[in-house]
């Protein structure tokens, strides 16, 4: 890590990976170019990502960030852009696809509830006097 200093706002940060902007101006900076996106895909509904970041100027990579945030969505139903990262099963926006959601929602379910069962055994006990 490096401490560097924003080119924006001049605040001083821990840079990780060599950038140039701060947290607070990265995300500003992102929130602008999703307005820019998304005014662009009202008028243009169904381009594709590389024309998109060449009309607007909005990087690529910001527009694979917006999609996996699910700011975006791919309209197509079978699409070769984002994948779901258990599967592999193509998907129109996130990190995973509905089934591997509710399976991933269901295991953190389950471990909750073991956990819970494991504090409430815990607290069951009984005193005795002599």
């Amino acid at each position: 890590m490096e401490l560097k200093n924003c080119v924006e706002c001049g605040r001083s940060f821990a840079s990780k990976q060599g950038e140039s902007l701060c947290k607070r101006c990265m995300e500003k900076k992102v929130d602008d170019d999703f307005k820019i996106v998304r005014e662009y895909l009202y008028s243009h509904p169904g381009a594709d990502i590389k024309d998109v970041s060449e009309a607007t100027g909005v990087d690529e990579k910001i527009i694979f960030k917006l999609l996996r945030e699910e700011r975006l969505e791919v309209v197509e139903e079978e699409n070769s852009l984002l994948r779901c990262k258990k599967c592999g099963k193509s998907i129109r926006s996130g990190r995973l696809c509905e089934a591997c959601k509710k399976l991933e929602f269901a295991k953190e379910l389950k471990l909750a509830g073991e956990d819970l069962k494991r504090d409430m055994d815990k607290k069951i006990g009984y005193y005795s006097r002599d």
